[in-house]
């Protein structure tokens, strides 16, 4: 198997390695924090210009027709530097809900705002007691005429405090947690009964609670069939659980750097602790682990391409498990290695940690994911 990149995919990689070295160093993303929405609207115009919002999407559509390869690439790049732009809610998400979903009317529409940067999207799916599972679902979408009426309530949608269109799962029937009867709907923010309440994450990102109160949207905002959404609603999460893969490793890989660096420099009784063999055997565990996770980030990513759809979503669950645990133990590792300095808001190996600890927890956390695995009948290592 081949796993070298294309010289097209060395040039992409290449391409937003620079642009992210010359404006997204440490001091530039607590600046990016200040800004209204907690991101930077000029940082997000760069990705449009460098044709970086258009990849995923078709040329037919304006895009650049790329896969899930260069999506891996540019999710590693954003982990690296830590970025708080909204890449994955709007081009991850809502650019999968579009392209694997979405009529022509709906492409036309919406594909050309996220390409030139112009609108954001949220992902409106966590409910209160719905936990990682996507089909627990209690928003309800009343027919109207042809159209539909959306009342219910959504959880930490991120992006959702500054995105111009939610992408909102609700039951059209059925109960709770039926698998059938969920539909997926387009509805603008400031649509009249659309409530939002937003706030900083952990991780430095931005989220809201939304209230949708009866909502209405016409016949077009449903994505899809809206009585049988789910697959589309899997399919879509899973390309959007391995791209936090990919970010993982990319904020991993830095860590790991960083820390090292750190142990080479720092002294204690006169010589650098990185001089130790215990630190030295601690930083080469942290590199196993690190190469576990991207080994496994890889396969996730070549599992687009299966045809079936339970084949690729039991290797996305194995991907998110070793994943899971390998930024556990590297985050934590960096931590102590840095000792007292490492838990400042001033180290940003912090802030690496917390955002390794988010993905961790986004849309299935270790745990939720292994028994995936074990349900399908998947093999871990």
């Amino acid at each position: 198997m081949d796993f070298d990149l294309s010289e097209e995919q060395r040039l992409l990689k290449e391409s937003i390695d620079g642009l992210l070295t010359d404006a997204y160093d440490f001091d530039a993303r607590k600046k990016y924090m200040k800004e209204k929405g907690g991101w930077s609207k000029a940082l997000w115009g760069k990705l449009a210009e460098q044709g970086l919002l258009g990849l995923p999407f078709a040329e037919t559509d304006g895009g650049f027709g790329a896969g899930a390869v260069e999506t891996m690439i540019v999710m590693e790049a954003l982990g690296k530097a830590l970025v708080v732009e909204p890449y994955l809610a709007t081009v991850v998400v809502a650019g999968g809900f579009l392209r694997h979903g979405g009529s022509a009317e709906q492409k036309a529409k919406y594909i050309p705002g996220i390409i030139d940067g112009s609108k954001t999207f949220g992902f409106a799916q966590l409910e209160k007691n719905s936990r990682y599972d996507l089909f627990d679902v209690v928003t309800t979408a009343k027919k109207k005429g042809s159209g539909w009426v959306i009342d219910g309530e959504k959880f930490v949608v991120l992006n959702g405090e500054n995105a111009d269109t939610l992408i909102v799962t609700a039951r059209t029937k059925g109960g709770q947690r039926d698998k059938t009867g969920i539909g997926v709907f387009l509805v603008p923010a400031d649509a009249k009964g659309v409530t939002r309440k937003g706030y900083p994450t952990q991780d430095g990102l931005h989220a809201a609670d939304i209230t949708f109160t009866n909502v209405e949207v016409g016949a077009d905002a449903a994505i899809g069939d809206p009585e049988n959404g789910l697959p589309l609603i899997e399919r879509v999460a899973d390309e959007a659980r391995t791209a936090l893969c990919a970010e993982a490793v990319g904020a991993m890989d830095q860590s790991l750097k960083d820390t090292v660096e750190y142990i080479k420099t720092r002294k204690q009784f006169g010589v650098a602790i990185g001089s130790f063999q215990s630190l030295q055997h601690r930083a080469a565990d942290m590199f196993v682990a690190l190469e576990q996770a991207r080994s496994m980030s890889m396969f996730a990513t070549m599992a687009s391409d299966f045809s079936d759809a339970k084949e690729r979503s039991s290797a996305v669950a194995a991907a998110k498990v070793q994943v899971g645990k390998s930024l556990k133990f590297v985050g934590q590792q960096s931590i102590q290695l840095h000792g007292g300095i490492g838990m400042t808001m001033e180290a940003k190996i912090g802030h690496y940690f917390k955002r390794l600890t988010m993905i961790e927890n986004t849309l299935g956390d270790t745990d939720y994911h292994l028994r995936r695995v074990s349900e399908g009948g998947g093999l871990l290592a």
